[in-house]
Parts: C-alpha cells; structure tokens; sequence
C-alpha cells in the first residue's frame, strides 16, 4: 500500500510534521523528487530539525528511508544533515540512496548563483542551490548518476565534455572563472566515498517491498503550484511536485498508490517570486508572519520571510485536484487564533469576472481575491488534541474551508509538535 503525501499550495504547509506523524505506521519513506532547496520542519523528542535532503522518516530506526531516483542529491548536504542528526542523540537510520539517482555538481550552484545575478530585479526567486542547473543537465543528458562516479574513465570523460560547455557560458556569459576538470574529479571521487555506504538498487527494494504489502510513504517536496508543468510556470521549481511523479522518482507503479493526502495550510506562505493573490503587507503581514510555525514564517533553507496572504480556496481547491488527492490535513489553524475575523478566498476577479477557476499565469497576475469573511475564535487552540473540543468558531472555518477545496479534511493540526494533531474524521 503506498500513501503520497503531498502540498497543495507553495510548499511550506507542513508536510514534514505530517511525514513523520504517519512515518510511525510505515515500513518505508521515500524522496521521490527535488533537492536540498526546501525543507521539512519536525520538531520531536530528540529536538527541532530541519530536513533539507534526508525523507521524515529518519527518526524511526526499523523504517527503510529511500532516496529515489527523480531526486536531485547533494553529498555534502546531505552528509552533514545525517552526520547533524546522529550528533543530536538521533539513532543512526537506515538509509538507501538509489545508484540511478543523479548528483548535484559543484558547478550547478554556481550557475544557480551567476543566472540570479545575470536576471537582476527579473529572477525568480531561487535559493541557489543548484537545482534549475541540476534539471537542466538531466534532460540535456549531461548529468552524473550516482552509479557512474565510480568509474574512473567514464567519470573523466565526461566531466571534460561538461567543462567544455560549461565554460563556453563562464567565459562569454557571466565572466566567470572557468572549471578544471581535474580539480572536479578528484572533488567527485572525495564525494563517492562519502556516499558509498548509502548507495544500493533502490528500484529493486522498492519493488520487494511493495510485493511483500509493506506500508510505503512518497514524500513530496513542495507543493502544486511550483510544479513545473502545472504550476505558476515560470515561478516554480524545476521538477515535478505532485504525487504522480512519484511512480518515476521513486520506481513505483502507478496503481500501488492508493491514498494521497495533500497538506494545506490554514493561511496562505509562499517563498519566491511569481503572483500571490491573497498577499497581505505591512504590519498585517509581519504580525502574521511572526505568530506563524514554530519560529516565524521564515525559509527552512533560505531563512528569508515568507510571503504570507489569507487562506486561497481557488488556489487549493486546484492543488488538491491536480494531486488526485483522496484527503487533506489543514496545519497551521492555531495561529488563527488572535483574529478577530478572518478571510477566505473564493474566487478571483479578472478582467472584471468572476471565477472560481485557478487561471495560467499571465491571468492570476491580474487576479483580485473575492473574498468571505469568518468570525475568529479569539483563543489560544495551540496543542489541542480533541476536535470536539475546539471554539464553534474554529470548527466552522474548518468546515467553510473543506466545502471550498473539495476533499475530506480527516486531520487538524492544532501545533507544530508531532502530538498536536486533532483527529476529525476517524
């Protein structure tokens, strides 16, 4: 049986929480596509941490985390993410690194870096972390998967092809200092040994695992609205955020999946650039940004504040579709509580209509929120774990926002601890 779990927005939603939380019941976590440019927030009994590169389920010893083939792999990352929380009294996990996934080169943050500084006031928004470059080589077949750094040959083989191209743009582009492949190989072989004891046939256990009915996690990074396809192109990442692509990134068939749980927030965040029609700025936005998550709305990679708006019922509605998703769980809801009304998104209006449709583009751009508002519940919810318990108030924006997204909200989570979970539908 294979659960996906997935954002239905931005990204940001909480789906690390949610990862760990169900990771509990599972026999396998597996990172089916992007890098180290986000992370998963988790905050348990061995302390606070915030997962860049590892899968959520890192924290239990006897479940097999995979990192799949659709992902981008940083070494160094994700080395010094293991060795951080070995070094926090976390018990040392078992980990898989598939040999068909492909590595961050050097060089890709580089260009990450030198493309945001060549766009100026254009850029998207990137957290440089290689990941744009990283897909690019992928699909122009100039990538290394993990399994080919361990021949000698064919890893300097290629590295000289890829200088050549690569400095062609460092020279006449960015003007830049150009690669040595020499220098980048011997880099790679240092990189190797630190993966070599990770590294295995990922497809294989995969496949092993679902034949003997094991319970499997796809973890998702992201949300809908940065997929390259069907998000807010260009202003997304540069892979495949939704729970489709798990059966590539992570080798498993697409009938194996069989429940998809999209996290969504009880307000709205977003990091980058790109439209964002339920915004708000000012003090409005810095109190919200500043009560939101368990340290502020801020990166988990960058550190930069997180754009924060009303909760978006079009653009979630949208997400949970693409997603397929059977359920949603709504984080964040504690938060909430200092308002004494809050709105809701249900609609944008463009070119003087209104719609309930998530437009392309240059449409949302020109998007304005219709909005609904709810009476808050003015009180401290932080950690409840009855749902019945809960205000009127807060049940009732729960119920509003399930009405307008379409899909069975079966969890709440009240806190950004792994208990803070209110059970709604059982």
């Amino acid at each position: 049986m294979v659960k996906a779990i997935v954002g239905a927005n931005w990204g940001d939603e909480g789906k690390g929480k949610i990862t760990d939380m169900l990771a509990e019941t599972s026999d396998m976590v597996i990172r089916f596509q992007g890098g180290a440019n986000a992370g998963h927030t988790i905050i348990n009994n061995y302390g606070r941490f915030a997962l860049h590169s590892l899968p959520s389920g890192v924290f239990y010893p006897l479940i097999t985390n995979v990192i799949g083939n659709g992902v981008a792999l940083n070494i160094p990352v994700f080395i010094n993410e293991l060795n951080s929380l070995l070094k926090q009294g976390v018990p040392k996990p078992h980990i898989v690194v598939s040999e068909r996934a492909q590595v961050v080169m050097p060089y890709h943050i580089l260009f990450d870096t030198y493309e945001e500084e060549r766009l100026g006031s254009k850029s998207f928004g990137s957290t440089k972390s290689g990941i744009a470059p990283f897909y690019s080589d992928k699909f122009a077949k100039i990538g290394f998967q993990v399994c080919e750094l361990y021949d000698d040959e064919l890893l300097m083989c290629r590295l000289e092809n890829v200088c050549t191209l690569k400095n062609t743009l460092l020279e006449h582009l960015y003007h830049k200092p150009l690669l040595n492949p020499r220098e980048l190989f011997e880099e790679m072989v240092r990189q190797r040994e630190l993966i070599r004891p990770y590294i295995g046939d990922a497809v294989e256990i995969v496949q092993s695992a679902l034949g003997e009915g094991k319970q499997v996690l796809l973890e998702g990074q992201l949300g809908t609205l940065k997929d390259t396809d069907l998000g807010i192109y260009p202003f997304v990442t540069s892979s495949n955020t939704l729970a489709a692509y798990g059966c590539i990134g992570a080798g498993v068939p697409p009938h194996e999946i069989t429940e998809v749980i999209a996290v969504t927030k009880a307000y709205s965040s977003a990091v980058g650039a790109g439209a964002f029609v339920t915004e708000l700025f000012g003090d409005e936005a810095e109190t919200l940004r500043r009560l939101g998550g368990d340290k502020g709305e801020y990166g988990a990679t960058t550190g930069r504040p997180r754009r924060v708006g009303w909760f978006d019922a079009v653009a979630t509605a949208y997400g949970c579709r693409i997603q397929g998703a059977t359920e949603a769980i709504l984080t964040a809801i504690d938060v909430l509580g200092y308002l004494d009304e809050i709105k809701v998104c249900v609609g944008y209006e463009i070119d003087g209509e209104v719609t309930t449709k998530f437009p392309v583009t240059p449409l949302l751009a020109k998007a304005k929120p219709v909005y609904e508002i709810l009476p808050g519940w003015k009180t401290d919810i932080r950690g409840c774990k009855d749902y019945d318990s809960l205000p009127s108030q807060a049940k009732a924006y729960v119920d509003f926002v399930e009405e307008h997204i379409g899909v069975p909200i079966r969890i709440v989570s009240t806190g950004p601890k792994r208990e803070d979970i209110a059970v709604r539908i059982k």
